[in-house]
């Protein structure tokens, strides 16, 4: 009887730990209807960070959408009240893409750089030139107590022709459409890019095509802290789209990427071997099926020498559902380690989930935040991944 008690005591305990779902932001409250397009990162004083949009009016993705953020102080079993870091008046600020920068000497104890993106129209008519989306920078020195002035960094990152709503915006590669990410940015902790921030982002380039053909994924960095900016160049898929990327070993790097014409119904993998300035070994991916969806990457840890990755997405590939973390031994080769996240088998309930980013929590526990209920809520989710837990 003790050990069938102690059992079921250690069962309770594993599953409130590891698999507690906590809600951060849920529809209708705190201001806003909906929340989406989720981004997370730790600090290095342990608290996480947990950015979205939220949506005033509903799900539209135009509209009026505030860039809002909240704190968690115990390792995301409780939240802060929500807090709003951009307000464009009645027009859209989102696409979070937070990064910690370890390396700026000036500020030992870490800077928060949140990087957003502006629009003032909806995606198709700014496919059509008929309106634009800008990219802007924000830093925090006090790991997101307070925030600076917003930076607009749109000419160094984005090539907009638009001089009708600014002069400056005369660039003859006409891209149109632009995201950062969704999801978290990176820096490099190791080899010849240590410090580089790297951005994934997408934009589409001249009028519309047929299965949004004219998008394509590619990523800007930073070497200086933020001062400057480099443009990657673009992944060689029509269609490719959101974006998000991780460093693995030997100061390379692997991007996953979003098929936006749907032909394909896999994730699209690119490897850079120069720190995101270029791509190769660009393909798609049969291991990680996707329903035309975002997804999340991220390193955790390492094994003779390879960096462990963790990938989250919906994983059927007809509906945004059955929410996977898969786990690589070997930099995105196999994907053998599955981790379900969240899945219903009730049509009626679809789309289930959606857009999720992970965070590592320590060497044996991840977590993820992500979009359930048809968008209704944001849910903080804490799973072990570790073979050896």
């Amino acid at each position: 009887m003790k050990k069938t008690a102690l059992f079921l005591f250690l069962s309770f305990f594993i599953q409130y730990v590891f698999c507690q779902e906590i809600p951060v932001f849920v529809a209708g409250q705190e201001g806003h209807a909906v929340y989406r397009i989720p981004a997370i990162i730790s600090l290095p004083n342990g608290d996480l960070l947990a950015f979205a949009e939220g949506r005033v009016n509903g799900t539209d993705d135009f509209g009026d959408i505030n860039l809002v953020m909240k704190r968690s102080l115990d390792g995301g079993h409780t939240w802060s009240p929500i807090q709003t870091l951009v307000d464009y008046d009645s027009l859209q600020a989102g696409n979070p893409a937070p990064v910690v920068d370890l390396f700026d000497p000036n500020y030992p104890n870490g800077v928060i750089i949140l990087f957003y993106n502006t629009g003032n129209n909806h995606e198709y008519d700014i496919r059509m030139n008929k309106g634009v989306r800008e990219v802007w920078m924000m830093k925090s020195f006090d790991l997101g107590r307070t925030w600076e002035t917003p930076e607009n960094i749109t000419l160094q990152v984005h090539k907009p022709n638009n001089p009708s709503f600014n002069p400056a915006y005369q660039n003859p590669e006409d891209w149109r459409h632009y995201a950062n990410t969704p999801g978290h940015a990176f820096q490099f902790q190791e080899g010849p890019y240590k410090g580089r921030i790297f951005v994934a982002a997408n934009h589409s380039k001249g009028d519309p095509q047929d299965n949004f053909s004219e998008y394509q994924a590619h990523g800007f960095f930073t070497d200086d802290h933020g001062k400057s900016f480099s443009l990657s160049e673009s992944i060689d898929i029509p269609g490719s789209n959101e974006s998000i990327a991780a460093e693995i070993s030997d100061g390379r790097m692997i991007m996953s990427i979003r098929n936006q014409r749907g032909d394909i119904r896999q994730r699209i993998l690119a490897y850079s071997s120069d720190g995101g300035q270029t791509w190769e070994n660009v393909h798609f991916e049969d291991q990680l099926p996707d329903p035309v969806c975002q997804a999340s990457i991220l390193s955790i840890g390492e094994i003779e020498g390879k960096t462990i990755l963790a990938h989250s997405n919906a994983a059927d590939t007809e509906e945004r559902n059955y929410l996977t973390i898969k786990i690589s031994y070997d930099e995105g080769q196999t994907w053998d380690h599955i981790i379900p996240v969240d899945y219903t088998g009730d049509s009626a309930l679809l789309p289930w989930t959606a857009y999720s980013d992970l965070v590592k929590l320590d060497q044996k526990k991840l977590g993820i935040l992500y979009e359930r209920n048809q968008y209704q809520e944001i849910i903080f989710k804490i799973l072990a991944w570790s073979p050896n837990f």
